[in-house]
């Protein structure tokens, strides 16, 4: 057999990190990047240094032991395409080279390791490049040995701080005895805020709209929190509650929460420690979990075509592309629910620019299912949208947009949008003027159809056309006539005239 070719367009990113190392495999396809691989595995590197930072030989070997796993999958991918970047333990440790030297044999490839600054601002790379905020956002990435603390605005990171602290070192340092008492965890906050005392007067000066989270811990507590059924939205509050709640066991050994995994426990108290302090010490009201951190900031850095400041369109062309939409029918669908949500736009509370930008979305993807198959292609729409990743959109938007691809034909549910909280009167709305577009958008055509209105009075949607056009269309009556009856069974009402 010949040499394996290896393929141009897949690249690898490799974190050596203090609690895991990670191998991300990508795959830059339609004008984004999709995830071919994942590995991951506890090292916990950190808990090898001693007190005068030097590592032991033990840490090392299970690190070495994991890059020989990561080793053989990095052999099919050209050498250009693969960054390997090191963190806080390799920083700190004295004898980093004696690892380093021995890794880069195994991997026959160079290791950086980063500096705590670039490391900050390389997972702000990765959460703005996965994540639409306009504004400010605060970024917290709880690693091993380290915490990244970012305030940053578009692609841009304008506060940066690598902060002496991590879930590893902390465990080893004030939960040594694996006891969770109070005392532990009084004494793990008061060490977290008196580290993070150095940036709070110039974090706080700065400001931020929305705050994320990009680590394991942040992701962990969420979990915990969906398995209570509490919305995903970390605060203080619900922190402390779950920290009143680890108290009540005896050990870490012992600690059962619902909707903790086993491979987070060991390390989970000390990140909620940490946490807990920022909350604290930076006033944070809310924090969501951001998508990317920094193996995804490396990876948007060696793909060139993806420096596309409008994540959540290259989002958008993507999937059109990879399911052959037909891209004038998206469009026209698109036009025409946005000119119907700005003609109700003032009367309806709910619908401002993002919630218009959410329609266009819905209305630009709404055909990827009749790549399936057509009877039950909006269902096969929200399939497909529920399981693909979304740069761009953040969880509560993601979930919108596929609840209500899944209501814009056909017969309607009522309740549907019941899982979606606070976000359920929008998806209605939405839903109401998408499925009029596409019912006026039906013949593919463009410049078919007259001078329309569309008003709302309470929950009264009132559809007029100009002159008697409708009775020389009998197809395009009948459709709505259809659709007032579909409305009526849920309690909205559609008036045609």
């Amino acid at each position: 057999m010949g040499q394996l070719q290896p393929q141009k367009n897949v690249y690898a990113v490799i974190d050596l990190g203090s609690n895991s190392f990670h191998m991300l495999i990508a795959k830059s396809i339609a004008g984004g990047l999709q995830t071919i691989g994942r590995v991951k595995r506890k090292v916990r590197l950190a808990a090898g240094l001693d007190e005068n930072n030097v590592l032991s030989t033990e840490a090392m070997q299970r690190g070495w032991e994991c890059l020989a796993l990561f080793a053989e999958r990095l052999q099919d991918i050209p050498k250009k395409n693969i960054t390997i970047v090191a963190t806080a333990t390799l920083r700190l440790a004295t004898n980093a080279d004696v690892f380093k030297q021995k890794a880069e044999q195994i991997l026959g490839h160079k290791i950086n390791v980063i500096s705590g600054e670039l490391e900050a601002k390389t997972i702000y790379k990765g959460v703005a490049h996965t994540s639409a905020c306009s504004g400010k956002q605060l970024v917290i990435d709880i690693g091993g040995a380290s915490t990244e603390v970012v305030i940053g605005q578009g692609f841009d990171a304008l506060h940066y701080k690598s902060l002496h602290m991590g879930c590893v070192t902390f465990l080893e340092r004030y939960f040594k005895d694996q006891k969770l008492s109070n005392e532990n965890f009084a004494a793990a906050i008061k060490a977290a805020s008196d580290v993070v005392a150095e940036i709070v007067d110039e974090y706080k000066a700065t400001g931020w709209q929305i705050a994320s989270g990009a680590s394991g811990t942040v992701q962990a507590i969420q979990e915990i929190m969906v398995a209570q059924n509490q919305d995903e939205l970390l605060t203080l509050d619900k922190l402390l509650a779950i920290k009143e709640q680890s108290v009540q066991f005896d050990t870490i050994a012992d600690l059962e929460l619902a909707g903790l995994s086993e491979e987070r426990r060991l390390v989970f108290v000390s990140g909620l420690a940490i946490l807990i302090a920022l909350f604290e010490s930076l006033d944070i009201k809310q924090m969501g979990l951001a998508r990317g951190a920094l193996r995804e900031g490396v990876l948007y850095s060696m793909v060139p075509e993806l420096h596309n400041h409008d994540i959540r369109k290259r989002t958008v062309d993507g999937l059109m592309n990879r399911y052959h939409v037909d891209q004038k029918q998206a469009c026209r669908v698109a036009q025409l629910a946005e000119q119907l949500a700005k003609s109700v736009m003032g009367q309806w509370q709910s619908i401002d620019d993002n919630a218009i930008a959410l329609l266009r979305t819905v209305a630009k993807l709404h055909e990827i299912g009749l790549l399936i198959e057509y009877k039950l292609y909006h269902k096969h729409t929200a399939y497909i949208i529920e399981n693909t990743d979304m740069p761009g959109f953040s969880q509560s938007e993601h979930k919108l947009i596929t609840a209500v691809a899944n209501e814009h034909r056909a017969d309607l549910v009522k309740n549907s949008f019941a899982h979606l909280g606070c976000h359920q009167v929008l998806a209605e709305c939405l839903t109401r003027v998408v499925r009029i577009a596409v019912i006026l958008s039906m013949r593919r055509q463009d410049d078919v159809l007259p001078a329309i209105d569309l008003s709302v009075n309470e929950n009264t949607l009132t559809l007029t056309f100009d002159g008697d056009w409708l009775k020389y269309h009998p197809l395009m009556a009948s459709e709505l006539q259809l659709e007032s009856k579909l409305q009526a069974k849920v309690g909205w009402k559609l008036i045609v005239k």
